[in-house]
């Protein structure tokens, strides 16, 4: 029997992402700093590309400390743009320590970046029923009001089409399509298993 996931997953390195992360509702303040490092990373590039140098950035962002990068030097900054297991690209990797800074502000104004980051869905995962991947659209009103509060606190790299991968990614939206094996286990926040 053929396993359905969405269309996106084409490679085993991304089925293993589709079936294990993408969609599963996320309440760790670590886990939201790395996606948006991440999906700051990937800003014109493919989501494949980043995935494969997932391992750079944790091995040169602390395993995504945001307290421990928001410590980073520019020589530390330096060094890291020398490693090509990550994207070297400066301003990208400047705009995680300043992200970093102000991720701490956001924890510290609202008790977790978690509790805030819901605040923009009610609390609650938003469940669609698409059935086409054609109907899941670059962004939505939730991730406009996402990004723009981001960067009025000063964030970069978190534009609204950026800010709706991360919904997507930690489980704000639930986006899988209806026919795929995962839609039903993200709807309940199960794991998969077996």
């Amino acid at each position: 029997m053929t396993t359905v996931r969405c269309a996106w997953a084409q490679s085993e390195s991304m089925w293993a992402y589709h079936d294990e992360e993408w969609g599963l509702p996320v309440h760790d303040d670590r886990k939201h700093f790395e996606f948006m490092v991440l999906e700051g990373a990937q800003a014109g590039l493919s989501w494949s590309t980043v995935l494969n140098k997932r391992e750079g950035y944790r091995k040169h962002f602390a395993a995504f400390d945001p307290a421990k990068v928001a410590r980073f030097t520019p020589a530390r900054v330096a060094k890291i743009l020398l490693d090509p297991g990550i994207v070297r690209n400066r301003l990208k990797v400047e705009s995680c320590v300043k992200n970093a800074k102000l991720f701490l502000s956001v924890q510290r104004e609202h008790g977790s970046f978690d509790r805030y980051i819901w605040a923009f869905v009610g609390g609650q995962p938003i469940v669609h029923a698409r059935k086409t991947s054609k109907q899941i659209p670059p962004r939505t009103k939730e991730s406009d009001a996402l990004s723009k509060d981001l960067i009025a606190r000063g964030f970069k790299f978190c534009g609204s089409t950026i800010m709706y991968a991360h919904m997507q990614a930690c489980g704000l939206v639930n986006d899988h399509l209806v026919d795929c094996f995962r839609y039903e286990p993200c709807v309940t926040g199960t794991r998969r298993t077996g």
